[in-house]
Order: C-alpha cells, then sequence, then structure tokens
C-alpha cells in the first residue's frame, strides 16, 4: 500500500491560474472560492484567476488566496476518497496543514493568518 504525504507550501508559490481547474470542474471547491469572496468582501477568486499578477503578489491577497486555494483543492481530493499519511506545510502552508489535520476550520485559519 502507498502512503500519500500532502505538503502546503508557503508564500511566494501563488500563480494566477491557480486552483482553475478544480473551480471550473468541482462544484465544492467552486463554493469555497464563492465562500472566500464573500468572507472577505471582494472578488478573490477573480484575483487567482486572472490576476495581475503584481495584485496577487500582494500579501493582503497572496495569503487569503493560498489558503483558499489549498482548501479548495483538499476537499476536491477528500471528496475522491484520497486521504494522506503525512501532511507537511511550510510558513503559511502550516496553516492549511492544520486544516488537514482539522485542527483549524477555515475561519480559524484565516484569523490566526492574520495575527501571524
Amino acid at each position: 500500500m502507498k502512503r500519500i504525504a500532502f505538503v502546503f507550501p508557503g508564500q511566494g508559490a501563488q500563480a494566477v491560474g491557480m486552483g482553475k481547474t478544480f473551480y471550473d470542474s468541482d462544484p465544492a471547491a467552486k463554493r469555497r472560492f464563492e465562500q472566500a469572496d464573500d468572507v472577505l468582501g471582494f472578488k478573490l477568486s477573480q484575483i487567482i484567476f486572472e490576476g495581475p499578477e503584481d495584485e496577487l503578489k500582494k500579501t493582503y491577497n497572496t495569503q487569503p488566496a493560498l489558503l483558499t486555494t489549498s482548501i479548495a483543492i483538499l476537499e476536491s481530493v477528500r471528496e475522491l476518497g484520497i486521504e494522506p499519511a503525512f501532511v507537511a506545510g511550510h510558513s503559511l502552508g502550516e496553516y492549511r496543514c492544520r486544516r488537514c489535520g482539522n485542527s483549524a476550520q477555515c475561519p480559524d485559519s484565516r484569523h490566526r493568518k492574520d495575527r501571524k
């Protein structure tokens, strides 16, 4: 039996268009992006999918973009029955890693990110 690890990157791993395939193909992922837009009060998903890159690179946008994209993909993968044996996160990725292990819900993760 193969064991799978999920690794969550930190700031600097963002790219315009990240997560778009999941948004387009998975209703649960789409809902997660829409939820982030509603909670934040602006169209983060538009910045993630269309840029411009300079706007996505702003910490104010990068951190919730990476969180939202990672959680959307995580939920999509879990719907397929894929669970990790190990999780790891670098820098901001540690919050997504904790979410993967269910030790923090998304609003908690967002709050903790704001305090970091």
